[in-house]
């Protein structure tokens, strides 16, 4: 009963916070954006980075760390999708530059879709030529640039009876052609911080993140790319089921 009464205070301080932070931070992002190059786009990663970390303690949802930490490297990182906070808790929860694949339609969002299509790599999954243009553009960027971020379920899971969603190809594919070990990660409690089924479900706690052991692809070739994809979804499965019940 607290909690029903309490929880659309907590989301309206949510919100509102996040948007005078965003239009406070958003003529920075346009002036960095203005050189169109790795350098600020790492610029723009570094201030969502720490702002975001902050944010979140701020609201009551801190990021705590588990697992052994990520050796340095470029890696694909796969990580299971629960809820709408995954896409800001990755931000301090991987510890070095990376983009993300993401929906191209987010980034026609005002304000928010400019900084959004600044840092991640879009796909519109409806469209073949786009999912084959993201997928170029993706293996550039892990030899170029940075690490990749993908959340290999698609969309979220939504069924609370199952860890995971079956994965799509795409993140084992681009491991493989890139010759980049899989960096998996399980997202814990976003779900409980912010449920997928309403926008104003926001409730405060802890946002563990574990980061897994590394999954090495020297050698494989795409035809082992069903073989992967059942590897890391099994280690992932197994890992999230020792964090969270499902019925």
């Amino acid at each position: 009963m607290l909690r029903k009464l309490l929880q659309p205070f907590y989301t309206a301080y949510v919100l509102l916070s996040f948007v005078v932070c965003l239009l406070a931070a958003f003529p920075f992002f346009v002036l960095i954006s203005i050189g169109n190059n790795i350098a600020a786009r790492k610029a723009i990663y570094t201030i969502i980075r720490y702002w975001s970390e902050a944010w979140l303690w701020l609201i009551g949802m801190p990021v705590k760390r588990l697992g052994p930490k990520p050796p340095k490297g470029k890696y694909v990182v796969v990580a299971n999708h629960i809820s709408y906070m995954d896409t800001l808790v990755i931000f301090p929860g991987i510890p070095s530059y990376f983009r993300a694949l993401g929906k191209k339609e987010i980034s026609k969002i005002p304000v928010l879709g400019y900084v959004y299509k600044q840092i991640i790599v879009p796909v519109d999954r409806s469209k073949a030529n786009s999912r084959a243009k993201s997928m170029r553009l993706m293996w550039r960027v892990l030899k170029y640039e940075s690490n990749i971020v993908i959340f290999p379920e698609g969309t979220f899971n939504e069924n609370p009876s199952l860890p995971l969603k079956d994965f799509y190809d795409g993140a084992f594919r681009l491991a493989i052609n890139a010759q980049t070990p899989i960096l998996p990660m399980i997202l814990v409690d976003t779900v409980d911080r912010w449920h997928y089924s309403h926008w104003w479900k926001l409730w405060p706690g802890k946002n563990r993140i574990v980061y897994m052991q590394p999954v090495e692809v020297s050698g494989l070739h795409l035809a082992d790319v069903p073989a992967l994809k059942q590897k890391v979804f099994e280690q992932m499965e197994a890992e999230l089921r020792k964090y969270r019940q499902y019925v």
